[in-house]
């Protein structure tokens, strides 16, 4: 993937970058076997050559490759649901239980963190939450992006739905199962996981860490 600074203003890039890359090795690696990632933050006017993309090498997980598609960047406000403490949580049962009854709408699922591939915001975690501390100066890292095997589920496409694959009312119920819209990447992580990606901000270096669940 990769990201211009111009489409992603919450984004904090780096002094004299205006380009965020992510690559990926497609070799299962780790405890849990996924993908391992790579962050590059680039000055695009330093950019030479482009070479040809390399043919995917055989024998590894097709699913693992992501499709070839264009990135549309929509700016949208998220609330925590995995990190949400669980003493805030409990204060806001009874205004969950009522937003339930009156509109059909769960907090978790249709208006806290959003699913889907996304920069910034909350993991959408499938399983507990997991964050790294940077091995450095011990820090927390922080959330820089989230690879998803799809950008909506059969309950969060109400909300989560892209405005570009939006229509009327029964346009958009019928675009939930549109491959295009439900994962334009082609990606299949484990049981229908994701990939974390975070990144140490207070570190010149601005090291990466990961983490990777699925259901």
């Amino acid at each position: 993937m990769q990201v211009h600074r111009a489409d992603a203003p919450g984004v904090p890039f780096p002094e004299g970058r205006d380009l965020l890359q992510v690559l990926w090795c497609p070799y299962a690696h780790g405890e849990f076997c996924y993908p391992l990632p790579q962050v590059h933050w680039r000055d695009s006017g330093a950019i030479g050559e482009v070479r040809p993309t390399p043919a995917p090498a055989a024998g590894l997980p097709e699913d693992w490759y992501p499709a070839p598609c264009v990135v549309h960047p929509e700016q949208v406000t998220e609330y925590p649901s995995g990190d949400l403490p669980a003493d805030v949580n409990d204060s806001l049962t009874g205004r969950f239980d009522t937003l339930l009854a009156e509109t059909g709408l769960r907090y978790s699922c249709h208006l806290a963190d959003a699913p889907g591939i996304k920069l910034g915001g909350y993991p959408s975690w499938t399983q507990e939450p997991y964050w790294p501390d940077c091995e450095g100066c011990g820090s927390r890292m922080q959330h820089l992006l989230t690879v998803a095997s799809w950008e909506f589920d059969g309950e969060s496409w109400r909300t989560w739905l892209p405005e570009e694959d939006r229509g009327d009312d029964n346009d958009a119920a019928g675009r939930r199962w549109d491959p295009d819209a439900h994962n334009p990447a082609g990606l299949c992580l484990g049981d229908a996981g994701g990939v974390y990606i975070f990144e140490c901000r207070t570190c010149p270096e601005r090291p990466i860490g990961h983490w990777f669940d699925c259901s």
